[in-house]
C-alpha cells in the first residue's frame, strides 16, 4: 500500500469522478476536515451541494464498504437520521481512476449539548434504536473490535518503529503490556457484540431539529454497545455517572442494556488512546498527518502519551460507574 495514496487525487480527478457518477458540479469544491479518507463538499449546477468521501485505497474491501452502506440504509429505513450514501445506477460505491468513493447529501447541524439531560435522553433513544437494528444481523466483512488489534497490534507497531525515543521505549513497553494484561480478561468476560457505529464521538453527531444526525460510519464494526456510549460522557465521576444513567434509561426503551458493560468504559478509553497513537504512526508518510499532529515525532509527545497510559492504569482500578 502506498504511503502517499492521495497524491493522484488531483482536482481534475475528483471533478471527473463526480461527473462519472452523474453529479454535475460547477467546478467548486471545499476540503472538509478528514484524515483517514479525503472528504470534499461539491457545489452542483442544479441541486444542493453534496459531500463526497474518497476512501483510503486498500483499507477496506468493496464488501466491507458495501456493508457500511447497507447498515446506514437499514438505519434510515428505521427512521433514524443518518447521512446516507446517494445511489446512482443501482450502486452507492463508485470507482474512478483507482479511487473508490461515495456521495452523501450535505447535512447541517451543531454539536449536541450533552450537559442537557433532555439531549442525553434523545441520544439514548437514538442509540437504543441504532443498536436494535445492529443486533438484528451480523457484519460479515467488517472488523470486530478486539484487544489484539487495538491493543497488542498498536503496541507492537510502535515498539518496532522509530517514533518512541530510546530512553522512553522501556517505559512505554511496560505500561502498554500491563494495560493489555488488565484489559483482556474484561473483554473475554463480555463476548456479546453487535453492529455499532464504532466512532460515535460528538464530532460525528450533528444536532438539528432536536435530534441527532449520525454521520461517518467509516469505522462501523462488530463491537460492544458501550463503544457507542462512553464517548458521550464527560466531567467528573459523579457527572459521568449521572449522564450514563440518563443515557441508559432512555436506551432501554428500545434495546436491552447489559449493566456489566459499564466495566468496559475505561478499557475502551485505553484502547482508543493506544490505537490512536499507532494510527498516526501508520499514516505518518501521508502529508496530512505531520501537518495535523506536528508534535508526534517529538519526545514530549511520547512522555505525555506514557503519562496518559499510566493514568489509565489508575482508572482501571476504580469501580465501574454505577447504574
Amino acid at each position: 500500500m502506498s504511503s502517499r495514496p492521495y497524491d493522484a487525487l488531483t482536482p481534475d480527478t475528483m471533478l471527473n469522478a463526480m461527473d462519472a457518477a452523474g453529479f454535475r458540479t460547477d467546478g467548486a469544491f471545499l476540503a472538509l476536515n478528514s484524515y483517514e479518507n479525503r472528504v470534499y463538499q461539491f457545489a452542483l449546477e442544479d441541486d444542493e451541494p453534496v459531500i463526497a468521501k474518497f476512501y483510503r485505497p486498500n483499507r477496506w474491501s468493496d464488501a466491507a464498504i458495501s456493508e457500511e452502506h447497507a447498515f446506514i440504509r437499514e438505519l434510515c429505513e428505521a427512521e433514524l437520521p443518518c447521512a446516507a450514501p446517494i445511489e446512482r445506477d443501482g450502486t452507492t460505491l463508485f470507482k474512478h481512476a483507482d479511487f473508490r468513493y461515495a456521495v452523501f447529501q450535505r447535512e447541517a447541524g451543531r454539536v449536541p449539548n450533552v450537559e442537557d439531560p433532555a439531549v442525553l435522553r434523545i441520544l439514548g433513544h437514538a442509540l437504543g434504536r441504532m443498536h436494535a437494528v445492529g443486533a438484528a444481523q451480523p457484519f460479515r466483512h467488517r472488523r470486530r473490535m478486539s484487544v489484539a488489534e487495538f491493543g497488542n497490534d498498536s503496541a507492537e507497531f510502535l515498539l518496532a518503529s522509530s517514533f518512541i525515543a530510546d530512553e522512553l521505549r522501556d517505559a512505554y513497553r511496560a505500561v502498554a503490556m500491563q494495560l493489555i494484561e488488565r484489559i483482556a480478561p474484561v473483554f473475554e468476560a463480555l463476548p456479546d457484540a453487535i453492529r455499532i457505529h464504532g466512532d460515535c464521538h460528538l464530532g460525528n453527531l450533528l444536532w438539528r431539529y432536536d435530534a441527532p444526525n449520525f454521520v461517518d460510519f467509516d469505522d462501523a464494526m462488530t463491537g460492544p454497545p458501550m463503544q457507542d456510549l462512553w464517548m458521550l460522557l464527560a466531567g467528573e465521576r459523579e457527572d459521568r455517572a449521572r449522564q450514563l444513567d440518563t443515557l441508559v434509561t432512555a436506551y432501554e426503551d428500545f434495546h436491552d442494556f447489559d449493566a456489566r458493560q459499564t466495566r468496559l468504559i475505561e478499557p475502551l478509553r485505553t484502547l482508543r488512546i493506544m490505537h490512536h497513537a499507532a494510527w498516526i504512526g501508520r499514516r505518518w508518510q501521508d502529508p496530512a498527518f505531520p501537518a495535523a499532529f506536528p508534535t508526534f515525532a517529538e519526545t514530549r509527545y511520547w512522555s505525555n502519551h506514557i503519562l496518559a497510559l499510566k493514568e489509565q492504569l489508575s482508572a482501571l482500578d476504580e469501580p465501574p460507574l454505577p447504574l
